[in-house]
This record gives C-alpha cells, structure tokens and sequence, in this order.
C-alpha cells in the first residue's frame, strides 16, 4: 500500500464513449447509458480473504488508504477524489473478493465529466485508443454439470423445498470457453454496453458482465436499489411481448419468487435509514433479451449508523457497507439465506468465485453503486467462465429453468461470439 495518496479530480470536456478510452487490458468500469466511471493504472489493490468478515476487511483496508489522501477536488460529484472498485465472493467461504484503485479515473455524470488522477507524475492521455479485438478460436464446453445433471440439481431442489426444508433456492451453472489468444475485457464491454444500455456494464479484476440488478446506490443519504427476480424472454412482436410481461406479472410462482427479494431488501435497509419507500406491487423491466419483474427501493439513510458510531468511510453507512448488509438477498441465495446457501454447496458441483456477489465502486466519502455480479463471465487470460442461475421454488419445471438458464448465458456469448 502506498504511504500516501496525492490525488487531483478536474473537470474536462465530454469524452464520447468512456469504455473507448480505456487505454490497455488492465482496465476497472461501470457504465450506464454512457454514464458511470472508466479507470486503468492500479495505484493498490487488495486480494481479501475468506471469511464473513470481507467486507469490512474491505472498508478497513479502504479507510486507511483514503483517510490520508491529499485531495484536490474541482468538481465535487459522487465518483470523484480517489475510488475503489471492488467485486465479492459470493459465498464467505470463497476466496477471491478483491478491491482496486485505479491510478486515473474518466467519469460522467448528469452533464458534468471529470478526470482524477493519483500521483504527481502520472498525466494520462485522453486521445482515442485503437478498439479492443474481440476473441478468435473459440471453443466452448460444459462447466460443472452438464444439462442433464444440472436438471437433476433442480429436481433436488424442488423436492427439498417441498419437504419445506426452505421455500426458494437460486441454483446456478457455468459454461466455458477458450479462445486462441488472451481475451481483451475492452471488447467485451464495449459489446455490452452498445446491446444493453440498460445494465450496469463492469468490469474489475478479469470479472467482466453487464447486470440488470442494482443492490445499492449511495448518493449522499440518499440511496436506492432495485429488486429483479422472476423473467421471461422478450416477444418477437410488441403483441408477444406484451403477452409474455402480462403472463410474468400473473405468474404466481415468480411473483412469490420476486416477493422473497423484495423482503430481503426491505429487513436488511429498514434498520439504516429513517424513511424507506418500497413500490406496492412489481412492474416489468423490459431489457434487450429479457423481461423482469422490478421493484424499486429509495430512502434516506439515518445518521449515524449506530449512536456513538462512525463508519469507516463517513456518519453513513458506506454504499460498500450497504451492500454487505444487503447480501446475499433471496434473488440470487434463497431464502431462508442460510438453508438456501447450504443447498446451493451441496448441488451446484462447482465454487462461484464473484458470480452472484456484489460488484460495484465506492469513492472516500462512501458514495457509490454495486451491483450484483449476474450475467458475466470471469476471464483468465484466454479462457472465460460464463454463469447463469435460476430461482427455484416448490413448482418449478427443470427443463424450463435450463431453458432460462441458457437464455441468460446469450449475453455473455454473444459478447465474446462478436
């Protein structure tokens, strides 16, 4: 870790495409209809154990990077000074959570666009890179189960949820590929965020995706999520479409599917803030690909978070700590959370490394977005690893959860198929 932090935000003029100014492969984003933050260079980085304690392993090492930073701020918007960019394991037992902070940091926002750089010396150029190549020679095989066993997983599920040992489950599975040549996460972003400027685009630390679920932003004491769970694909016409978004809506078991997200977001930010305004009933989100039943959270946080106590990062909750409090919700564990993640050990077959963990930035004074890591595909120089999961509950079909499963994987293919 670095002794001290020297770090400069200015404003700039509008940089165009953000993920097209990334300069090389090592490259940290989260992009949103052309808005969000771009970085590359890596000031320090943080590989955090496992353990239920990593997120505040995360704050901690955080705090005592930022508390000394020399800042020099000409803008003064969320996701300027200095910003971490950080993904979690899903599972507390896995390890691989990580949090990095970029040496320079491109961002937009609501007009305004910014540069923050760390270090006297650095001076990066914004003129525009040759674009990313896409991956060549792929070849693509089976995760940990094949289809047929993967079906039989969810059969497990049903019947123990049946037997009421839990009352939903989220099952997930992967699928590889291996191009000829180390994959460049540029292109991938690049594809993502052009076919789905819905999502959150991102990528940190080789994990590359764009997620249509927000956990949690955090403006100030103002913070807001949105709850996704039950989906359908999206119609040939606007009469299919419309008829597969009444059919969701009217879908008893993805309605109860949606319901146990909702109550999960709802106990885990109640305590925090002092008003907390949840949508009565969901709505349809309509995405590129898919349709998804939506609820959205706001709220004001209360300060401090509890009397006597400051957080790591400010009076407030952190958006970082906010998304600890909110993971893992029933929308991607189950619920009840510990029987669900039991199960999700004993079926799966495989370790989810970040998939279905929080992923997001967080900047010093507790500002930020995470996400939940869905529809991504973690990278390791030419081989990529695609997850896709299900929601299981007492009346699901295994042959139709397969089919949704590969439905999801079609973003992630897609963007490495070209």
């Amino acid at each position: 870790m670095p002794d001290r932090l020297v770090v400069r935000t200015v404003p700039v003029d509008d940089p165009g495409d953000l993920v097209a100014r990334l300069p090389h492969r090592q490259s940290v984003a989260w992009v949103r209809r052309g808005e969000g933050l771009a970085g590359w260079g890596e000031v320090a980085r943080v590989s955090i154990p496992a353990g239920e304690d990593r997120f505040t392993a995360g704050e901690k090492w955080l705090a005592e990077l930022f508390d000394g930073a020399e800042v020099t701020d000409e803008v003064g918007v969320p996701g300027c000074g200095p910003v971490a960019f950080g993904s979690f394991t899903f599972d507390p037992t896995s390890d691989g959570s990580v949090l990095v902070v970029p040496a320079a940091v491109l961002g937009r926002s609501s007009g305004r666009s910014w540069l923050t750089t760390i270090g006297d010396r650095y001076q990066p150029s914004l003129e525009q890179v040759a674009p990313a190549r896409g991956p060549a020679g792929l070849r693509w095989h089976d995760g940990s189960l094949t289809a047929p066993q993967w079906e039989n997983a969810v059969s497990a599920a049903v019947a123990r949820i049946q037997a009421g040992d839990l009352s939903k489950v989220v099952l997930a599975r992967d699928l590889c590929a291996a191009a000829s040549d180390e994959i460049d996460a540029r292109a991938l972003l690049a594809r993502l965020a052009a076919r789905y400027p819905d999502c959150w685009t991102f990528c940190c630390a080789g994990l590359v995706g764009a997620t249509p679920e927000l956990y949690i932003r955090r403006e100030g004491p103002v913070v807001s999520s949105l709850v996704l769970a039950g989906t359908t694909p999206r119609g040939g016409s606007a009469a299919d479409d419309q008829k597969l978004g009444a059919a969701l809506l009217a879908s008893a078991k993805d309605v109860e599917e949606h319901q146990y997200a909702v109550a999960d977001v709802r106990r885990a930010l109640a305590p925090l803030c002092d008003r907390l305004d949840v949508d009565a009933r969901p709505s349809l989100l309509r995405l590129a690909n898919l349709q998804h039943l939506a609820t959205y959270v706001t709220g004001r946080l209360a300060a401090p978070l509890v009397p006597g106590h400051s957080d790591a990062l400010g009076e407030r909750a952190s958006a970082l700590a906010l998304a600890a409090a909110l993971h893992p919700t029933a929308a991607v564990c189950g619920t009840p959370s510990g029987a669900a993640m039991e199960l999700i050990r004993e079926l799966e077959g495989m370790d989810r490394g970040r998939y279905a963990g929080p992923v997001g930035w967080v900047d010093a004074d507790g500002n930020g977005e995470w996400g939940i890591a869905l529809r991504c595909a973690e990278l390791d120089g030419p081989r990529a690893r695609l997850f896709a999961g299900c929601g299981i509950v007492a009346d699901s079909d295994p042959e139709a959860e397969l089919a949704e499963a590969q439905t999801k994987f079609r973003a992630m293919r897609e963007a490495l198929e070209g």
